[in-house]
């Protein structure tokens, strides 16, 4: 599945130097919020929840230093978030996206799946596939303000909205499992190939395509493109034209469309589970992370 590392300052520097930008980007430029409803946030702080009260259009930050990688405590803070927006009868729309400008999401968090027991990895991918039902089943307008490099995970999560705008520039996205010797689930490829078509989907998980923005709009992996300062105010005014269609018609028609891959994953889910863990604790992948992981501490 979608892999990044939170292991500290040098794996940190050794993305940005991947990526092509610098450790101690500008953050101080993008505001917390610029929603005017009530702010609040999980626990742990790893997401950040403001909702407009008059609109009922939420944001939801990730913030998780330094990459947002998807770990155990992200996966289940998420998932809180969006059932709790779900229960919000005064909740309308979602707009997900990154506190840190120029990561949306790396993915993963490799070292969850890294030298641990089967039954660890079972249960942390239980957590990975609760919070994408959670995020796909919405009844919400879902949009992704993909304001920077959005791999694996990233992508996982931005394949789940209903619209995708992303930054402009060299940042990428895409669903790279391959090049880590593993294989997405049927639920995750089956997403790709509704948003991009069976044989674009199809080579892109073959090779592990990561796309720039420019490439990503012309498959149809993204809508829109927006300067990455512009990114949350293009997806407010977005939002705004689809909360012009009455709620009950659009989930309706959302839901027709969604049921029944929700319902595959919901009836295979443990199948889908012991594979995820079969697979990832083969010796050959954990030898394929253990290669990736000294590389990156030899940089």
């Amino acid at each position: 599945m979608a892999l990044s590392v939170s292991a500290g300052g040098r794996v940190w520097r050794k993305f940005c130097k991947t990526f092509n930008f610098g450790p101690n980007s500008a953050l101080k430029r993008f505001p917390t919020c610029t929603a005017n409803g009530r702010l609040y946030s999980t626990s742990s702080d790893n997401v950040l929840v403001s909702k407009d009260e008059k609109s009922g259009i939420a944001t939801v930050r990730m913030n998780n230093p330094p990459v947002n990688s998807l770990n155990t405590a992200m996966l289940v803070s998420l998932r809180s978030c969006f059932e709790e927006l779900e229960n919000d009868k005064s909740c309308r729309a979602l707009i997900l996206t990154s506190q840190k400008p120029k990561v949306f999401c790396a993915g993963l968090d490799i070292l969850e799946i890294y030298r641990k027991s089967p039954d660890y990895v079972a249960q942390f991918w239980e957590k990975l596939q609760d919070m994408w039902l959670s995020l796909y089943g919405s009844r919400l307008v879902t949009m992704a303000a993909i304001n920077g490099h959005s791999p694996a995970g990233g992508c996982l999560l931005s394949l789940a909205c209903d619209y995708r705008i992303m930054a402009e520039g060299k940042f990428t996205i895409g669903l790279n499992e391959t090049q880590l010797d593993l294989v997405a689930p049927f639920w995750l490829r089956q997403t790709m190939v509704d948003v991009i078509g069976y044989r674009q989907a199809e080579m892109a998980l073959m090779i592990g395509a990561l796309y720039t923005s420019d490439k990503a709009l012309q498959l149809g992996l993204v809508d829109k493109l927006a300067p990455i300062e512009d990114v949350q105010t293009v997806a407010e005014e977005e939002v705004k034209n689809w909360l012009k269609i009455p709620d009950q018609a659009r989930a309706i028609t959302k839901m027709a469309s969604r049921k029944p891959l929700l319902d595959e994953l919901r009836k295979r889910k443990q199948e889908d589970i012991q594979t995820f863990r079969d697979e990832t604790t083969r010796e050959s992948v954990q030898m394929s992370i253990q290669q990736y992981l000294e590389k990156l501490k030899a940089k």
